[in-house]
């Protein structure tokens, strides 16, 4: 049994660790220096999440794997009951009511990890082909993305929805598919560009292109550019970084969290925060090459690498006034609990799928 624990263990993958860490820490120390509250309750969501991965990362996910299926669907189910019994907040409804527990759930936050995981199920069933997948195989795992991508899309959660497509896709252009399928798509996004704005996009979303396209920015990211050009090369002392403290920066722990580190850190500071991303993504992404059988493995780490890139990517142009604010969180950076514990649960989940590659081998073995 020590021999067995030893060997799951020893295929733990130590340097995820080693790049969420400083994400986490660094996040901390912004929010407890804006509020002491909201450090209060990040302390007690970062509790949640470390025995949530603790949990995941004990299931026996390869040995039940099976179950991947009847998971997506209960995510479906779930997203499927937003239309019909969720709560309305802002204008969109994406949260289901629990009368036992007296909250709510977020089923668009729920599916991205089973999204990914029956991604990559699918695939370990249907690994592709010298050529890639054919326009049939293109087509059986399309339908299995575009699904809660248009359920989520009609909440309305678009910047969730556009985020899972471009994971679910890129996923597969990673594994392989032929590159006809790709240039048939690209002319056809580009050929119907225009009637996808004029009928599809809703008032609201073309007015935030509307906004983002004008010459003057909207008040958020005007004081957000403030924030992130008065931090200088190095940044300033908490005490004068004025945009923050004295509330002209808003959402300054969430979704603008990036210019608040820029305030006090400085281009150097940006330069590095983005840095350590690229290094966690990139880790992630080159398990491709060291996993090239093990399909689960190379969609789900390809997959949450996507995951982490599009949020990071979307948030920060955002916050610097190169895109819409669509209210995407800094991955494992922005204050809040649904997003963190997400992203936790989807690292234990990768762990999992590593240090239990070869539990079959060992069974074997011990039964002997």
């Amino acid at each position: 049994m020590r021999l067995f624990d030893k060997r799951i263990i020893s295929h733990f993958d130590y340097l995820l660790i080693i790049f969420v860490l400083p994400l986490i820490f660094l996040s901390y120390h912004l929010i407890s220096e804006t509020n002491e509250q909201l450090a209060e309750k990040q302390i007690f969501y970062y509790t949640i999440a470390i025995f949530a991965f603790v949990v995941v990362f004990l299931l026996p996910i390869r040995r039940k794997i099976r179950i991947i299926p009847i998971l997506y669907w209960l995510g479906i189910i779930l997203l499927l009951a937003v239309e019909f019994w969720g709560i309305t907040k802002l204008g969109a409804k994406r949260w289901i009511y629990i009368p036992f527990l007296g909250t709510t759930i977020q089923p668009s936050e729920l599916i991205k990890p089973v999204f990914i995981l029956m991604l990559g199920y699918l695939i370990q069933q249907k690994p592709p082909s010298v050529n890639g997948y054919n326009l049939k195989e293109f087509a059986y795992f399309s339908f299995y993305i575009l699904l809660p991508f248009i359920l989520i899309a009609k909440e309305p959660d678009l910047g969730t929805a556009l985020v899972l497509l471009f994971v679910g896709y890129g996923i597969l252009f990673l594994i392989g598919v032929n590159w006809k399928i790709w240039a048939s798509i690209f002319l056809i996004i580009g050929i119907s560009s225009p009637f996808i704005y004029t009928y599809l996009i809703k008032d609201y979303q073309k007015k935030r292109i509307v906004d983002f396209l004008s010459e003057k920015p909207s008040y958020h990211v005007q004081q957000s550019i403030i924030a992130i050009g008065s931090g200088g090369l190095i940044g300033k002392d908490s005490e004068e970084a004025t945009q923050t403290q004295l509330k002209f920066l808003p959402i300054a722990t969430s979704d603008f969290i990036f210019a608040y580190f820029v305030e006090r850190y400085g281009f150097l500071g940006a330069i590095g925060l983005i840095v350590l991303y690229t290094l966690l993504i990139f880790h992630l992404l080159s398990m491709n090459f060291y996993f090239k059988e093990d399909y689960i493995v190379r969609a789900f780490a390809s997959g949450l690498a996507l995951l982490i890139f599009f949020n990071m990517s979307i948030n920060i142009l955002m916050v610097i006034g190169f895109a819409p604010v669509v209210g995407l969180p800094l991955p494992l950076f922005s204050y809040g609990g649904s997003s963190f514990i997400n992203f936790i649960v989807t690292f234990a989940i990768l762990e999992n799928l590593l240090a239990f590659r070869y539990m079959n081998l060992y069974s074997y073995e011990r039964k002997l």
